[in-house]
Parts: structure tokens; sequence; C-alpha cells
């Protein structure tokens, strides 16, 4: 089962996704990510813990969290840095 923690509102989004992620870290999740959508959508994948992730967002808002069912953790099929311009 993954976790999925959103926010809409005013205030800087990333602080209040990466909480929301960290209190669903305990159910064993193999990877996260976070979507932030500030005229074009940016999204930022990370294979291991949350704080992987908190790492790569340094400078840069959906979040999800993923339980390991099949494939490689943190993929979609495709390897990469886990960075997705959608733009």
């Amino acid at each position: 089962m993954c976790g999925i923690v959103g926010y809409l509102g005013s205030n800087p989004a990333r602080r209040l996704l990466i909480e929301g992620l960290k209190r669903l870290e305990y159910r064993g999740y193999d990877s996260a990510g976070l979507a932030v959508m500030n005229g074009r959508m940016t999204v930022v994948r990370a294979v291991g813990r949350v704080s992987v992730l908190e790492a790569k967002l340094e400078g840069m808002a959906s979040a999800h969290s993923k339980a390991g069912a099949r494939g490689k953790p943190g993929s979609n099929g495709e390897a990469g840095d886990g960075v997705v311009d959608g733009g």
C-alpha cells in the first residue's frame, strides 16, 4: 500500500509534505517523491528513506511514498536521477 500526502494552500508546501511522508515512513516504503507546481510541474524521486528525498530537494508539491511490490525501488521502468520536469 502506498501513502499520499497533499497540501493546497498559500504556505510553503515542501516542509509540510516532507513531514507527512516521514509520518508514513514506518510502513516500510522503499522510495518517495514530491511534485511541485509553480507554473510547471517538477517531480523529484528518491530511492530509500525520506531523508534521501529531502537532500535532493535542497533549493527546490503532492508527495508520495511507494511500498515495495514489484520492480526496482523508485523506478517506473527507467533509470535516472529521479528528477522529472513535466513542463
